[in-house]
Protein backbone atom coordinates (compact mmCIF):
# COMPACT_ATOMS: atom_id res chain seq x y z
CA UNK A 1 0.00 0.00 0.00
CA UNK A 2 2.83 2.35 0.86
CA UNK A 3 4.51 1.70 -2.49
CA UNK A 4 1.23 2.29 -4.30
CA UNK A 5 0.78 5.57 -2.48
CA UNK A 6 4.28 6.65 -3.47
CA UNK A 7 3.69 5.76 -7.12
CA UNK A 8 0.36 7.57 -7.06
CA UNK A 9 1.93 10.69 -5.60
CA UNK A 10 4.63 10.64 -8.27
CA UNK A 11 2.02 10.38 -11.01
CA UNK A 12 0.01 13.26 -9.57
CA UNK A 13 3.05 15.50 -9.34
CA UNK A 14 4.18 14.49 -12.84
CA UNK A 15 0.84 15.64 -14.23
CA UNK A 16 0.75 19.00 -12.44
CA UNK A 17 1.62 22.37 -13.94
CA UNK A 18 2.37 25.54 -12.01
CA UNK A 19 1.60 27.81 -14.97
CA UNK A 20 -1.45 30.11 -14.78
CA UNK A 21 -4.46 28.77 -16.66
CA UNK A 22 -4.71 30.42 -20.06
CA UNK A 23 -7.79 32.58 -20.52
CA UNK A 24 -8.27 34.99 -23.38
CA UNK A 25 -8.45 38.61 -22.13
CA UNK A 26 -11.79 40.34 -22.46
CA UNK A 27 -12.49 42.01 -25.77
CA UNK A 28 -10.67 45.34 -25.65
CA UNK A 29 -13.04 47.02 -28.11
CA UNK A 30 -16.73 47.70 -28.65
CA UNK A 31 -18.86 44.60 -29.34
CA UNK A 32 -19.99 46.11 -32.66
CA UNK A 33 -18.61 48.55 -35.19
CA UNK A 34 -19.78 52.19 -34.99
CA UNK A 35 -23.47 52.72 -35.74
CA UNK A 36 -22.62 55.18 -38.50
CA UNK A 37 -21.56 52.18 -40.64
CA UNK A 38 -24.44 50.00 -39.52
CA UNK A 39 -26.22 50.13 -42.83
CA UNK A 40 -22.97 49.44 -44.64
CA UNK A 41 -21.61 46.66 -42.46
CA UNK A 42 -24.93 44.90 -42.14
CA UNK A 43 -25.07 44.33 -45.89
CA UNK A 44 -24.73 40.63 -46.67
CA UNK A 45 -21.39 39.64 -48.08
CA UNK A 46 -18.55 37.14 -47.91
CA UNK A 47 -16.03 36.76 -45.11
CA UNK A 48 -12.57 37.95 -46.15
CA UNK A 49 -10.93 34.85 -44.63
CA UNK A 50 -12.88 32.70 -47.11
CA UNK A 51 -11.56 34.56 -50.16
CA UNK A 52 -8.15 33.78 -51.63
CA UNK A 53 -6.24 36.92 -52.56
CA UNK A 54 -5.96 35.92 -56.21
CA UNK A 55 -9.74 35.83 -56.36
CA UNK A 56 -10.08 39.24 -54.74
CA UNK A 57 -7.47 40.96 -56.96
CA UNK A 58 -8.87 41.43 -60.48
CA UNK A 59 -5.98 43.30 -62.09
CA UNK A 60 -3.79 40.63 -63.73
CA UNK A 61 -0.72 42.84 -63.56
CA UNK A 62 -1.18 43.48 -59.83
CA UNK A 63 -1.77 39.77 -59.25
CA UNK A 64 1.51 38.96 -61.00
CA UNK A 65 3.39 41.60 -58.97
CA UNK A 66 2.00 40.28 -55.67
CA UNK A 67 2.98 36.76 -56.67
CA UNK A 68 6.53 37.92 -57.38
CA UNK A 69 6.66 39.78 -54.06
CA UNK A 70 5.52 36.73 -52.08
CA UNK A 71 8.25 34.76 -53.80
CA UNK A 72 11.15 37.21 -53.82
CA UNK A 73 10.66 39.79 -51.06
CA UNK A 74 13.73 39.80 -48.80
CA UNK A 75 11.85 40.77 -45.63
CA UNK A 76 9.47 37.87 -46.14
CA UNK A 77 12.47 35.55 -46.52
CA UNK A 78 13.67 36.69 -43.09
CA UNK A 79 10.27 35.88 -41.57
CA UNK A 80 10.41 32.42 -43.13
CA UNK A 81 13.87 31.83 -41.65
CA UNK A 82 12.59 32.92 -38.25
CA UNK A 83 9.92 30.23 -38.47
CA UNK A 84 12.64 27.62 -39.07
CA UNK A 85 14.59 29.04 -36.14
CA UNK A 86 11.58 28.89 -33.80
CA UNK A 87 10.72 25.38 -34.98
CA UNK A 88 14.26 24.23 -34.24
CA UNK A 89 14.20 25.80 -30.77
CA UNK A 90 10.88 24.09 -30.05
CA UNK A 91 12.39 20.74 -31.01
CA UNK A 92 15.35 21.39 -28.71
CA UNK A 93 13.07 22.18 -25.78
CA UNK A 94 10.83 19.22 -26.56
CA UNK A 95 13.83 16.88 -26.58
CA UNK A 96 14.46 17.68 -22.89
CA UNK A 97 11.24 15.83 -22.02
CA UNK A 98 12.79 12.54 -23.16
CA UNK A 99 15.98 10.84 -21.96
CA UNK A 100 19.05 11.05 -24.15
CA UNK A 101 20.33 7.54 -24.85
CA UNK A 102 23.67 6.82 -26.46
CA UNK A 103 26.05 3.96 -27.17
CA UNK A 104 29.58 4.22 -25.83
CA UNK A 105 32.67 2.17 -26.51
CA UNK A 106 36.19 2.50 -25.02
CA UNK A 107 39.51 0.80 -25.46
CA UNK A 108 42.45 1.87 -23.25
CA UNK A 109 45.94 0.60 -22.56
CA UNK A 110 47.59 1.72 -19.34
CA UNK A 111 51.26 1.43 -18.26
CA UNK A 112 52.07 1.77 -14.58
CA UNK A 113 55.67 1.92 -13.43
CA UNK A 114 57.03 0.57 -10.14
CA UNK A 115 56.82 3.94 -8.40
CA UNK A 116 53.25 4.56 -9.51
CA UNK A 117 52.01 1.10 -8.53
CA UNK A 118 53.82 1.02 -5.16
CA UNK A 119 55.97 -1.97 -6.14
CA UNK A 120 59.53 -2.38 -4.99
CA UNK A 121 62.28 -0.60 -6.84
CA UNK A 122 63.48 -2.43 -9.90
CA UNK A 123 60.16 -4.19 -10.50
CA UNK A 124 58.90 -4.42 -14.05
CA UNK A 125 56.24 -1.89 -15.11
CA UNK A 126 52.70 -3.17 -15.36
CA UNK A 127 50.76 -2.80 -18.61
CA UNK A 128 47.09 -3.70 -18.84
CA UNK A 129 44.24 -3.23 -21.30
CA UNK A 130 40.61 -2.38 -20.65
CA UNK A 131 37.71 -2.64 -23.09
CA UNK A 132 34.12 -1.56 -22.52
CA UNK A 133 30.92 -1.14 -24.49
CA UNK A 134 27.49 -0.11 -23.31
CA UNK A 135 24.40 1.97 -23.62
CA UNK A 136 23.56 4.76 -21.22
CA UNK A 137 21.09 7.51 -20.43
CA UNK A 138 22.46 10.91 -19.54
CA UNK A 139 21.02 13.07 -16.80
CA UNK A 140 17.24 12.99 -17.28
CA UNK A 141 15.06 15.27 -15.17
CA UNK A 142 11.86 13.80 -13.77
CA UNK A 143 9.49 16.65 -14.55
CA UNK A 144 7.38 16.46 -11.39
CA UNK A 145 6.64 20.18 -11.30
CA UNK A 146 6.20 20.76 -15.05
CA UNK A 147 9.30 22.92 -15.51
CA UNK A 148 10.52 21.16 -18.65
CA UNK A 149 6.98 20.75 -19.98
CA UNK A 150 6.27 24.46 -19.55
CA UNK A 151 9.51 25.44 -21.24
CA UNK A 152 8.53 23.20 -24.16
CA UNK A 153 5.03 24.73 -24.22
CA UNK A 154 6.53 28.24 -24.25
CA UNK A 155 8.78 27.30 -27.17
CA UNK A 156 5.79 25.84 -29.02
CA UNK A 157 3.75 29.00 -28.52
CA UNK A 158 6.63 31.15 -29.69
CA UNK A 159 6.90 28.98 -32.79
CA UNK A 160 3.17 29.33 -33.52
CA UNK A 161 3.41 33.09 -32.93
CA UNK A 162 6.23 33.25 -35.48
CA UNK A 163 4.11 31.38 -38.01
CA UNK A 164 1.27 33.87 -37.53
CA UNK A 165 3.69 36.80 -37.69
CA UNK A 166 4.84 35.59 -41.08
CA UNK A 167 1.22 35.33 -42.26
CA UNK A 168 0.55 38.84 -40.97
CA UNK A 169 3.55 40.12 -42.89
CA UNK A 170 2.36 38.37 -46.07
CA UNK A 171 -0.96 40.20 -45.75
CA UNK A 172 0.88 43.45 -45.08
CA UNK A 173 3.06 42.82 -48.14
CA UNK A 174 -0.03 42.30 -50.32
CA UNK A 175 -1.36 45.61 -49.01
CA UNK A 176 1.91 47.44 -49.63
CA UNK A 177 2.30 46.11 -53.17
CA UNK A 178 -1.31 46.94 -54.00
CA UNK A 179 -1.03 50.43 -52.51
CA UNK A 180 2.18 51.22 -54.38
CA UNK A 181 0.85 49.73 -57.61
CA UNK A 182 -2.41 51.69 -57.44
CA UNK A 183 -0.46 54.87 -56.73
CA UNK A 184 1.62 54.07 -59.82
CA UNK A 185 -1.54 53.55 -61.91
CA UNK A 186 -2.88 56.86 -60.62
CA UNK A 187 0.39 58.60 -61.47
CA UNK A 188 0.27 57.10 -64.97
CA UNK A 189 -3.29 58.33 -65.55
CA UNK A 190 -2.42 61.73 -64.15
CA UNK A 191 0.60 61.80 -66.45
CA UNK A 192 -1.59 61.17 -69.48
CA UNK A 193 -3.96 63.88 -68.29
CA UNK A 194 -1.08 66.31 -67.73
CA UNK A 195 0.44 65.52 -71.14
CA UNK A 196 -2.92 66.11 -72.83
CA UNK A 197 -3.29 69.35 -70.86
CA UNK A 198 0.19 70.50 -71.87
CA UNK A 199 -0.57 69.74 -75.51
CA UNK A 200 -3.91 71.61 -75.28
CA UNK A 201 -2.36 74.61 -73.57
CA UNK A 202 0.53 74.69 -76.02
CA UNK A 203 -2.04 74.97 -78.78
CA UNK A 204 -3.84 77.65 -76.76
CA UNK A 205 -0.61 79.57 -76.36
CA UNK A 206 0.03 79.38 -80.10
CA UNK A 207 -3.44 80.74 -80.82
CA UNK A 208 -2.98 83.46 -78.20
CA UNK A 209 0.28 84.49 -79.85
CA UNK A 210 -1.34 84.68 -83.27
CA UNK A 211 -4.21 86.76 -81.87
CA UNK A 212 -1.77 89.00 -80.04
CA UNK A 213 0.41 89.55 -83.11
CA UNK A 214 -2.72 90.27 -85.12
CA UNK A 215 -3.75 92.89 -82.57
CA UNK A 216 -6.94 91.08 -81.64
CA UNK A 217 -5.97 90.61 -77.98
CA UNK A 218 -3.60 92.29 -75.59
CA UNK A 219 -0.26 90.99 -74.34
CA UNK A 220 -1.93 90.17 -71.03
CA UNK A 221 -3.93 87.34 -72.61
CA UNK A 222 -0.78 85.97 -74.19
CA UNK A 223 1.13 86.01 -70.88
CA UNK A 224 -1.77 84.41 -69.06
CA UNK A 225 -1.85 81.57 -71.61
CA UNK A 226 1.91 81.20 -71.23
CA UNK A 227 1.56 81.03 -67.42
CA UNK A 228 -1.12 78.37 -67.73
CA UNK A 229 1.18 76.26 -69.90
CA UNK A 230 4.11 76.63 -67.47
CA UNK A 231 1.95 75.44 -64.60
CA UNK A 232 0.94 72.32 -66.52
CA UNK A 233 4.57 71.59 -67.50
CA UNK A 234 5.68 71.96 -63.86
CA UNK A 235 3.04 69.51 -62.70
CA UNK A 236 3.99 67.12 -65.50
CA UNK A 237 7.63 67.08 -64.38
CA UNK A 238 6.55 66.48 -60.77
CA UNK A 239 4.34 63.58 -61.82
CA UNK A 240 7.20 62.02 -63.79
CA UNK A 241 9.39 62.20 -60.69
CA UNK A 242 6.67 60.64 -58.54
CA UNK A 243 6.15 57.87 -61.08
CA UNK A 244 9.87 57.03 -61.12
CA UNK A 245 9.97 56.90 -57.31
CA UNK A 246 6.92 54.64 -57.19
CA UNK A 247 8.48 52.27 -59.69
CA UNK A 248 11.62 52.09 -57.53
CA UNK A 249 9.54 51.35 -54.42
CA UNK A 250 7.60 48.68 -56.26
CA UNK A 251 10.84 47.03 -57.41
CA UNK A 252 12.04 46.77 -53.79
CA UNK A 253 8.73 45.27 -52.62
CA UNK A 254 8.60 42.80 -55.48
CA UNK A 255 12.25 41.90 -55.02
CA UNK A 256 13.01 42.27 -58.70
CA UNK A 257 13.65 45.03 -61.18
CA UNK A 258 11.37 43.38 -63.63
CA UNK A 259 12.28 41.76 -66.90
CA UNK A 260 9.28 39.50 -66.60
CA UNK A 261 6.51 39.84 -69.13
CA UNK A 262 3.62 41.32 -67.17
CA UNK A 263 0.00 41.71 -68.28
CA UNK A 264 -1.33 45.14 -69.16
CA UNK A 265 -2.65 47.15 -66.20
CA UNK A 266 -6.28 48.03 -65.62
CA UNK A 267 -7.52 51.54 -65.07
CA UNK A 268 -8.52 52.80 -61.64
CA UNK A 269 -12.20 52.39 -62.47
CA UNK A 270 -11.69 48.67 -63.20
CA UNK A 271 -9.95 47.65 -59.94
CA UNK A 272 -13.00 46.50 -57.97
CA UNK A 273 -13.78 42.77 -58.01
CA UNK A 274 -17.38 43.42 -57.05
CA UNK A 275 -17.05 41.09 -54.02
CA UNK A 276 -18.90 42.49 -51.04
CA UNK A 277 -16.92 41.83 -47.85
CA UNK A 278 -18.87 41.09 -44.68
CA UNK A 279 -16.96 42.47 -41.66
CA UNK A 280 -18.95 40.42 -39.17
CA UNK A 281 -18.38 41.34 -35.50
CA UNK A 282 -15.19 42.60 -33.85
CA UNK A 283 -14.97 39.30 -31.96
CA UNK A 284 -14.53 37.52 -35.31
CA UNK A 285 -11.17 39.26 -35.68
CA UNK A 286 -9.78 37.22 -32.77
CA UNK A 287 -9.71 34.14 -34.98
CA UNK A 288 -9.18 35.81 -38.37
CA UNK A 289 -6.37 38.30 -37.78
CA UNK A 290 -2.93 36.62 -37.66
CA UNK A 291 -1.42 39.45 -35.60
CA UNK A 292 -4.06 38.90 -32.88
CA UNK A 293 -3.47 35.14 -32.94
CA UNK A 294 0.29 35.77 -32.67
CA UNK A 295 -0.25 38.09 -29.69
CA UNK A 296 -2.32 35.40 -27.95
CA UNK A 297 0.37 32.78 -28.56
CA UNK A 298 2.93 35.13 -27.03
CA UNK A 299 0.66 35.42 -23.99
CA UNK A 300 0.52 31.61 -23.77
CA UNK A 301 4.31 31.50 -23.88
CA UNK A 302 4.59 34.12 -21.12
CA UNK A 303 2.27 32.10 -18.86
CA UNK A 304 4.16 28.88 -19.55
CA UNK A 305 7.39 30.63 -18.54
CA UNK A 306 5.75 31.58 -15.23
CA UNK A 307 5.11 27.87 -14.63
CA UNK A 308 8.77 27.09 -15.34
CA UNK A 309 9.90 29.88 -13.00
CA UNK A 310 7.63 28.62 -10.20
CA UNK A 311 8.86 25.04 -10.64
CA UNK A 312 12.42 26.22 -9.96
CA UNK A 313 11.48 26.65 -6.27
CA UNK A 314 10.97 22.88 -5.93
CA UNK A 315 13.64 20.15 -5.91
CA UNK A 316 14.80 18.87 -9.28
CA UNK A 317 15.16 15.10 -9.44
CA UNK A 318 17.28 13.53 -12.18
CA UNK A 319 18.11 9.99 -13.20
CA UNK A 320 21.22 8.53 -14.79
CA UNK A 321 21.80 4.96 -15.86
CA UNK A 322 24.02 2.75 -17.96
CA UNK A 323 24.23 -0.89 -19.01
CA UNK A 324 27.16 -2.56 -20.73
CA UNK A 325 30.20 -4.82 -20.60
CA UNK A 326 33.78 -4.23 -19.47
CA UNK A 327 36.78 -6.55 -19.61
CA UNK A 328 40.55 -6.53 -19.75
CA UNK A 329 40.38 -9.11 -22.48
CA UNK A 330 38.66 -8.26 -25.74
CA UNK A 331 37.74 -11.90 -26.35
CA UNK A 332 35.82 -12.06 -23.06
CA UNK A 333 34.15 -8.66 -23.36
CA UNK A 334 30.63 -9.95 -23.90
CA UNK A 335 29.34 -12.25 -21.20
CA UNK A 336 27.99 -12.40 -17.70
CA UNK A 337 31.43 -11.90 -16.19
CA UNK A 338 31.79 -8.53 -17.95
CA UNK A 339 28.26 -7.27 -17.36
CA UNK A 340 28.14 -3.86 -15.66
CA UNK A 341 25.27 -1.54 -14.89
CA UNK A 342 24.55 1.50 -12.82
CA UNK A 343 21.41 3.43 -11.95
CA UNK A 344 20.68 6.24 -9.56
CA UNK A 345 18.75 9.39 -8.89
CA UNK A 346 20.05 12.78 -7.82
CA UNK A 347 18.23 15.58 -6.06
CA UNK A 348 19.11 19.25 -6.28
CA UNK A 349 17.54 22.13 -4.36
CA UNK A 350 19.45 25.40 -4.03
CA UNK A 351 19.36 26.70 -0.46
CA UNK A 352 20.62 30.18 -1.20
CA UNK A 353 20.82 31.78 -4.64
CA UNK A 354 20.78 35.48 -3.79
CA UNK A 355 17.18 35.90 -4.98
CA UNK A 356 17.83 34.59 -8.49
CA UNK A 357 14.72 32.38 -8.62
CA UNK A 358 12.54 35.10 -7.16
CA UNK A 359 13.91 37.53 -9.74
CA UNK A 360 13.23 35.09 -12.58
CA UNK A 361 9.63 34.70 -11.37
CA UNK A 362 9.19 38.49 -11.19
CA UNK A 363 10.49 38.84 -14.74
CA UNK A 364 8.14 36.11 -16.00
CA UNK A 365 5.12 37.70 -14.31
CA UNK A 366 6.02 41.14 -15.69
CA UNK A 367 6.28 39.66 -19.18
CA UNK A 368 2.81 38.20 -18.76
CA UNK A 369 1.48 41.70 -18.00
CA UNK A 370 3.31 43.03 -21.05
CA UNK A 371 1.84 40.25 -23.22
CA UNK A 372 -1.69 41.01 -21.98
CA UNK A 373 -1.26 44.72 -22.75
CA UNK A 374 0.20 43.89 -26.17
CA UNK A 375 -2.75 41.61 -26.92
CA UNK A 376 -5.27 44.29 -25.94
CA UNK A 377 -3.47 46.95 -27.99
CA UNK A 378 -3.38 44.61 -31.00
CA UNK A 379 -7.14 44.00 -30.71
CA UNK A 380 -7.86 47.72 -30.39
CA UNK A 381 -5.68 48.54 -33.39
CA UNK A 382 -7.40 45.84 -35.45
CA UNK A 383 -10.81 47.25 -34.49
CA UNK A 384 -9.71 50.75 -35.52
CA UNK A 385 -8.31 49.57 -38.85
CA UNK A 386 -11.51 47.73 -39.76
CA UNK A 387 -13.68 50.66 -38.66
CA UNK A 388 -11.56 53.06 -40.74
CA UNK A 389 -11.78 50.79 -43.79
CA UNK A 390 -15.56 50.45 -43.41
CA UNK A 391 -15.84 54.23 -43.19
CA UNK A 392 -13.73 54.49 -46.31
CA UNK A 393 -15.87 52.01 -48.19
CA UNK A 394 -18.95 54.08 -47.54
CA UNK A 395 -17.71 57.66 -47.66
CA UNK A 396 -15.07 57.34 -50.37
CA UNK A 397 -17.75 55.99 -52.71
CA UNK A 398 -19.81 59.06 -51.92
CA UNK A 399 -16.80 61.32 -52.51
CA UNK A 400 -16.04 59.73 -55.86
CA UNK A 401 -19.63 60.14 -57.01
CA UNK A 402 -19.68 63.78 -55.90
CA UNK A 403 -16.32 64.50 -57.50
CA UNK A 404 -17.45 62.95 -60.78
CA UNK A 405 -20.39 65.37 -60.83
CA UNK A 406 -18.11 68.27 -59.91
CA UNK A 407 -15.63 67.38 -62.66
CA UNK A 408 -18.37 67.21 -65.25
CA UNK A 409 -19.63 70.61 -64.09
CA UNK A 410 -16.10 72.07 -64.34
CA UNK A 411 -15.72 70.60 -67.83
CA UNK A 412 -18.91 72.34 -68.96
CA UNK A 413 -17.78 75.59 -67.32
CA UNK A 414 -14.45 75.42 -69.16
CA UNK A 415 -16.17 74.81 -72.50
CA UNK A 416 -18.60 77.64 -71.85
CA UNK A 417 -15.80 80.02 -70.83
CA UNK A 418 -13.85 79.20 -74.00
CA UNK A 419 -16.94 79.79 -76.14
CA UNK A 420 -17.72 83.11 -74.44
CA UNK A 421 -14.09 84.18 -74.81
CA UNK A 422 -14.10 83.37 -78.52
CA UNK A 423 -17.24 85.47 -78.83
CA UNK A 424 -15.56 88.33 -77.02
CA UNK A 425 -17.98 88.29 -74.10
CA UNK A 426 -15.42 87.61 -71.31
CA UNK A 427 -11.71 88.11 -70.83
CA UNK A 428 -9.09 85.39 -70.98
CA UNK A 429 -8.76 85.39 -67.20
CA UNK A 430 -12.07 83.51 -66.97
CA UNK A 431 -10.80 80.89 -69.41
CA UNK A 432 -7.62 80.64 -67.36
CA UNK A 433 -9.51 80.07 -64.11
CA UNK A 434 -11.95 77.60 -65.68
CA UNK A 435 -9.21 75.43 -67.20
CA UNK A 436 -7.15 75.53 -64.01
CA UNK A 437 -10.17 74.44 -61.99
CA UNK A 438 -10.97 71.68 -64.49
CA UNK A 439 -7.43 70.33 -64.33
CA UNK A 440 -7.53 70.32 -60.51
CA UNK A 441 -10.93 68.59 -60.50
CA UNK A 442 -9.71 65.86 -62.86
CA UNK A 443 -6.60 65.30 -60.76
CA UNK A 444 -8.69 65.13 -57.57
CA UNK A 445 -11.03 62.59 -59.16
CA UNK A 446 -8.10 60.32 -59.99
CA UNK A 447 -6.79 60.61 -56.43
CA UNK A 448 -10.18 59.67 -54.99
CA UNK A 449 -10.55 56.69 -57.33
CA UNK A 450 -7.13 55.45 -56.25
CA UNK A 451 -8.03 55.94 -52.57
CA UNK A 452 -11.25 54.00 -53.04
CA UNK A 453 -9.51 51.08 -54.77
CA UNK A 454 -6.74 51.06 -52.15
CA UNK A 455 -9.27 51.13 -49.32
CA UNK A 456 -11.01 48.01 -50.68
CA UNK A 457 -7.71 46.12 -50.57
CA UNK A 458 -7.06 47.47 -47.08
CA UNK A 459 -10.46 46.26 -45.89
CA UNK A 460 -9.70 42.79 -47.26
CA UNK A 461 -6.34 42.71 -45.46
CA UNK A 462 -7.48 44.09 -42.08
CA UNK A 463 -10.31 41.55 -42.00
CA UNK A 464 -7.69 38.78 -42.23
CA UNK A 465 -7.99 37.86 -45.89
CA UNK A 466 -7.22 34.32 -46.98
CA UNK A 467 -3.79 33.42 -48.38
CA UNK A 468 -4.14 29.87 -49.67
Amino acid sequence: MRNAAIVGSVLVFAACSLAPAHTRPELASAPEYPAVYEGDSATAGTSASEIEWREFIVDDRLEALIGLALENNRDLSMFTSRIDEARGFYRIQGADRLPTIGVRGDATRTRSGAAASGASAGSDPVTFDRYSIGVGASVFELDFWGRVRNLSEAARSQYLATVQAQRAFRLSLIRQVASTYLASVEAEERLRLAEATVASRSEGLRIAQVRFEAGITSGLDYRQAESLLMQAETQLAGLRLAQAQLQNSLAVLVGSRGGETLPAPRSLTEQSSGIRLDPGLPSDLLLARPDIIAAEEQLRAARANIGAARAAFFPSISLTGSLGFASSDLDNLLGDDGLTWSFGPSVNLPIFDGGRRRGNLTVAEAREDIAIANYEVTVQEAFREVADALAGRRFLAEQVAAQERATQAQREIAELARTRYDEGVVGYIEVLDAERNLFSAEQALLQLRRSEAENLVTLYVVLGGGLT
